[in-house]
């Protein structure tokens, strides 16, 4: 997204790199003023509330103004980068300008009323305006005559980016966007950092690695000089700076991204849609036997096969015999919506925060589909490469907090959806099998869906579906 503020200079604008999405934070710049810049250029990166996404410049040229430093949150369609197009002589040059001067490029025409951006049209323009945020004021960027921003000069940013360009810095460190926004957070530079990933590419754990203390020049007195070095902490913790309970009182971590949009999901679908939760404990023996022996079927060669696989599934069966819970609220047309497809949401956390993308007509595929399709799901989340179009169109959730060892929660539903599963820990317990007290593998099921469109006794269909397939997986033969 451009405008023409000159002749020769273009203003790249922050584009939409989602659906809908109004605001993107300025996470790293690539290039200084002055830097030259070819057309495909990676410039910066920017984090939205659904992925951290690197911008490339759609045109040749020198840089002129970066309008705002790093870190900062910028609205979608404002200025971000002025690229001088005509070869970016300085304003002190000796002055041998033609005759005439060089005619602007000319733009390519679009569509009526569409504008090109990142990923492919934006949407047309809207007679409504969007209403300013309380408490700030719109984001514009400086005056001309101010001192434009200067990136501050890192090693290997001025190296090729994606193929344009050498220097004597080096090449830019290879690394996911998520692993970068982990390196900033724990203030490792990643030019610093020895990579042991495929084609030398930095791994989360090359950057926690990096960030551990180096150890004492002299072991403590009383201490083994080779004490094992203690654990690295989990990837969810890099959210917050780590500061000591010695160096502070209190740390005040700012509200964006994914925390952002997260929180804004849950406060508007727990006081929108009335939520009604239940329970159900249920013995799981079978169905973790059945597991076993789909690991060994070569249909399921090179696949994942988990307790989450067959408890998708056996919702999807639920949902076919109950199909009035696979529905959405319209508020404005006071109509409930029937879904005849199940887009069936995968809540997954990610050292981004929650996310929930989910497996598109996951109705129509088969086990062995269905657990690429989850597997598949499951990688491009912890590799931070969710796209903003895999999180929109749920209609069903599963979120599988036994994996932090709960017995289960009572979860929020995702707005826009009308139930969601939640699954406990799957833990040996003694339990009355045949008439006997015997030690079997149990786990918590909790439901919760939007009592709007579902009453009790559809709930209650659901979840008692769940768990007869989960105890006797014979089911999803008899009653698929």
């Amino acid at each position: 997204m451009t405008t023409m503020t000159e002749a020769s200079v273009r203003e790249f604008k922050m584009p939409d790199v989602g659906e809908g999405l109004t605001e993107a934070e300025i996470l790293k710049w690539y290039v200084q003023p002055g830097d030259t810049v070819t057309d495909g250029q990676v410039v910066c990166e920017v984090e939205t509330a659904k992925a951290a996404v690197e911008l490339p410049i759609p045109y040749d040229g020198v840089v002129r103004d970066l309008h705002f430093p790093e870190g900062t949150t910028v609205d979608v369609g404002v200025a971000i980068i002025a690229v001088d197009v005509t070869g970016g002589a300085p304003a002190e040059a000796p002055a041998e300008a033609p005759a005439e001067p060089a005619p602007a490029k000319e733009e390519p025409s679009e569509p009526e009323g569409r504008k090109a951006v990142l990923v492919g049209y934006g949407v047309a323009e809207s007679s409504t305006r969007r209403r300013p945020r309380k408490g700030t004021r719109p984001v514009e960027p400086p005056p001309a005559e101010d001192k434009p921003y200067t990136a501050p000069a890192l090693p290997g940013v001025q190296g090729e980016l994606n193929g344009h360009g050498t220097g004597a810095a080096g090449p830019r460190p290879l690394a996911k966007p998520p692993v970068r926004k982990l390196a900033k957070d724990l203030g490792v530079d990643l030019a610093t950092v020895a990579p042991s990933g495929p084609d030398g590419i930095i791994t989360r754990e090359d950057v926690y690695a990096a960030a551990a203390p180096s150890p004492a020049a002299e072991p403590v007195a009383g201490t083994p000089a080779t004490a094992p070095a203690a654990p690295t902490a989990p990837a969810v913790s890099a959210a917050a700076p780590a500061v000591s309970y010695a160096a502070a009182r209190e740390t005040r971590v700012p509200v964006k991204g994914v925390r952002k949009a997260t929180a804004l999901a849950m406060v508007g679908s727990a006081f929108t849609a009335p939520h009604v939760t239940e329970f159900v404990t249920v013995d799981v023996t079978r169905t973790m036997k059945l597991i076993e022996e789909l690991k060994q079927d070569k249909e399921f060669e090179g696949l994942r096969v988990n307790p989450l696989l067959l408890i998708a599934k056996a919702l999807l069966v639920a949902i076919r015999r109950n199909p009035e819970i696979n529905a959405s609220w319209d508020e404005p047309n006071q109509e409930i919506v029937l879904k005849h497809y199940v887009n069936l949401g995968i809540a997954a956390a990610t050292p981004r925060g929650l996310i929930v993308p989910n497996i598109k007509d996951a109705h129509d595929r088969t086990l062995p589909q269905l657990a690429e399709a989850l597997g598949e799901l499951v990688g491009t989340a912890r590799d931070g490469r969710t796209s903003p179009a895999a999180m929109q169109g749920g209609t069903v959730t599963i979120t599988n907090v036994g994996v932090f060892g709960v017995d289960t929660g009572t979860p929020i539903l995702p707005p826009g959806e009308s139930a969601i599963l939640a699954v406990g820990a799957i833990k040996l317990q003694p339990w009355v099998h045949k008439g006997k007290v015997k030690p079997r593998q149990v786990t918590t099921l909790a439901l919760s869906f939007d009592h709007r469109l579902v009453d009790g006794e559809l709930g209650s269909k659901v979840l008692a579906d769940v768990a007869a397939i989960l105890e006797q997986p014979k089911r999803l033969i008899t009653w698929a």
